[in-house]
């Protein structure tokens, strides 16, 4: 392992801790997630960019709570009417125009709650899906950079930030533009937020089957559909919610 690599390691390793033991906001995320779940309702999971990678470590993994629903920003490609082009580049993140459109092609549910992550948490798409769960009455828990969203300017035209809107806002810690390690020439590497909030995500899931367990109930969680059995425990839970959970490449 090389000295930069080693380096990279304690970045992601030190902040890691630094997660685990903030451990404030990531109870108060266990509790209302579960409370969720109990009341009959699903999480609804967003993000954009790289931090779509924390929507599906929340929804349809193995390990993972089946009461869990993705919600790709491209759904407004493929089940719209939106030509393939508006996939290039950034635009469609940038636009705070494409959520009700967006969450139009979704059965919600009132005690659907959603997770939503982004670490810069100002562009268009992901403010405006925080501030149109909010105007439906729904939990809203925020996966950020405070350290970022804080150093930039949003681009909503409301104004907000993502951590401005949420209920609860958990600090991914990444830092301002993600890298962790500078090369020559100034050249930032070793970004972290998919690393933490990959974490961050589990430990909610690990919380919540926790919760659960301890008031007597069974909590409903993924097999891997790669084991003898897997898909059809799956299939079995999945049928509770039909089309209110989708499980989409």
């Amino acid at each position: 392992m090389t000295d930069l690599t080693q380096t990279y390691l304690a970045e992601v390793q030190t902040r890691l801790d630094q997660v685990a033991a903030n451990r404030a906001p990531i109870e108060a995320a266990i509790e209302a997630v579960t409370a969720a779940l109990e009341a009959g309702g699903v999480v609804q999971a967003f993000g954009t960019g790289h931090s779509e990678a924390f929507a599906m470590e929340i929804a349809g993994r193995a390990g993972g709570l089946i009461a869990t629903n993705r919600i790709p920003l491209r759904t407004v490609v493929l089940r719209g009417d939106r030509d393939l082009s508006a996939l290039n580049g950034g635009a469609l993140e940038q636009d705070a125009t494409v959520v009700d459109e967006l969450l139009g092609f979704f059965d919600l549910n009132p005690n659907d709650i959603f997770m939503i992550a982004s670490n810069s948490g100002v562009n268009g798409s992901i403010v405006g899906m925080a501030l149109a769960a909010k105007a439906r009455g729904h939990k809203v828990i925020a996966v950020t950079s405070l350290l970022h969203t804080n150093t930039v300017k949003p681009k909503h035209p409301s104004g907000k930030r993502l951590s401005e809107v949420a209920d609860i806002v958990i600090d991914n810690l990444a830092p301002y533009g993600d890298s962790t390690l500078k090369i020559g020439g100034g050249i930032g590497v070793g970004a972290v937020s998919s690393i933490t909030a990959a974490f961050i995500a589990q430990l909610i899931t690990i919380g919540v089957a926790e919760l659960m367990q301890s008031r007597g109930k069974t909590p409903p969680v993924y097999l891997s559909a790669n084991i003898p059995g897997g898909e059809e425990h799956n299939r079995v839970l999945e049928d509770v919610y039909g089309d209110r959970i989708r499980r989409e490449a």
